[in-house]
């Protein structure tokens, strides 16, 4: 009888979690322009996309165990568990600033090793949260369309996090020396840290229905035999390595050649344009996927980014205007075309998670769950992809850099109209 009744504390606390998720995924890659210019590291985009690498890491080794901590102790404590190992995460972060300052470890920072350790258990706690937030949200919601809405609402509010947090990173950052430090941004891990803290205080007394437990026996090796499953994987690993690697290695580029006071503040507002798109991208999905196939949707968006990241690599000579924020106020900005090319590239990947996810899972039947565990480790996609393409970046430049962004999309775009075929026994 109570059905209709929605549990708005729980569903708050749901989405406070969804935004954490992005918050703490997102704070990597500003995070690593601080790095990559202190001694030892001295500029190096691999050392400073590598606390991003560790962050995506985690979920190589938790995506599967994340789902059997469901099964064992319930979506409640699984939450609790997720949402202390993320406060304890971002503590070891803060710790950075504090410990082994000043030292060498193997010719790099001491203390860039202590964050290091903070990025890798942040990791496993947005992998589980990622595991427990969208079906809590489809519960609190009472399942079908009531359901589906939360978890849409909740992946905008994940998306607007994901635009904030670079330009929140970036405006307390503002022109990155040698000078600046972990510690100045200190504000924004305290801000997480008190999230974490205060989400665990509501969630010990917010009651809710635990769903019942599929106890289907099965291993991972049973999924090998659907083919479109296979590269569906392989392409959702690329994807998030695309997804990451565009704004991330973008952030790098801008706040190491606009010459301005404020670089690493344009940089970053700039890049968090990209994930705002994202979230436009979304909204308007939401609109045509009853009309549009996942198929249609994933091969257009693919093909129109492979388009817009090649003829980014060959404007960085032309100027272009975007608003962002100046350090003083919002304003129009000169950046390279590039930048815009490449920050529209948001829009394609914001529809590509759901319809890889939607065409490898088809057919699947009771399969489909240890397939979400499986496609949560590949997460890890985000963590290496974006390493290589710093990587090729250090070795011939920033633009050539973004052929691997290239040939990862041009295997999504053959995965959408061939790959995801469904071969019948």
């Amino acid at each position: 009888m109570n059905k209709n009744k929605i549990n708005w504390v729980a569903v708050l606390t749901m989405m406070f979690l969804f935004g954490m998720i992005s918050f703490v995924t997102n704070l990597a890659a500003p995070i690593g322009t601080i790095w990559k210019q202190q001694p030892g590291i001295e500029g190096s985009n691999f050392w400073g996309m590598m606390g991003n690498m560790m962050n995506f890491l985690a979920y190589l080794f938790m995506g599967l165990p994340a789902g059997r901590l469901i099964t064992r102790y319930g979506y409640k404590k699984t939450t609790l568990i997720g949402v202390g190992v993320g406060l304890v995460g971002v503590f070891v972060q803060f710790l950075s600033g504090k410990l082994g300052v000043g030292a060498t470890l193997v010719g790099l920072p001491a203390n860039f090793f202590v964050y290091l350790l903070g990025a890798f258990v942040c990791g496993f706690s947005v992998c589980i949260l990622n595991t427990v937030v969208n079906p809590m949200l489809n519960l609190l919601g009472g399942g079908g369309n009531k359901g589906n809405q939360l978890v849409q609402i909740g992946g905008t509010f994940n998306s607007l996090m994901g635009t904030l947090t670079p330009m929140l990173v970036g405006a307390l950052i503002g022109s990155v020396t040698k000078d600046t430090a972990i510690t100045d941004v200190n504000t924004v891990l305290f801000i997480a840290m008190g999230v974490f803290a205060a989400t665990f205080a509501v969630l010990i007394f917010v009651p809710f229905v635990e769903p019942k437990q599929e106890t289907t026996d099965t291993s991972v090796k049973s999924l090998f035999k659907y083919r479109h499953l296979v590269f569906g994987v392989v392409s959702i690993f690329l994807y998030v390595g695309v997804e990451v690697g565009i704004p991330g290695t973008l952030n790098f580029f801008l706040t190491d050649t606009l010459g301005t006071a404020n670089a690493a503040t344009t940089a970053g507002f700039v890049a968090g344009t990209y994930w705002f798109l994202m979230l436009c991208g979304r909204f308007i999905s939401s609109f045509i996927s009853g009309k549009v196939s996942s198929r249609m949707q994933l091969g257009v968006t693919s093909a129109t980014a492979i388009i817009l990241v090649i003829c980014a690599m060959f404007t960085t000579n032309v100027s272009a205007s975007m608003p962002v924020f100046t350090g003083s106020g919002f304003g129009m900005a000169q950046v390279p075309l590039t930048a815009v090319l490449l920050v529209l590239c948001g829009l394609c990947t914001s529809v590509m998670w759901g319809t890889i996810f939607n065409l490898s899972v088809e057919g699947l039947g009771e399969h489909s769950a240890l397939a979400s565990g499986l496609f949560m480790t590949m997460v890890v996609g985000g963590g290496v992809l974006p390493l290589i393409q710093n990587a090729v970046a250090d070795a011939v430049g920033y633009m050539p850099s973004y052929w691997v962004i290239v040939a990862a999309l041009a295997f999504i775009c053959w995965y959408a109209f061939l790959g995801s075929r469904v071969k019948k026994a």
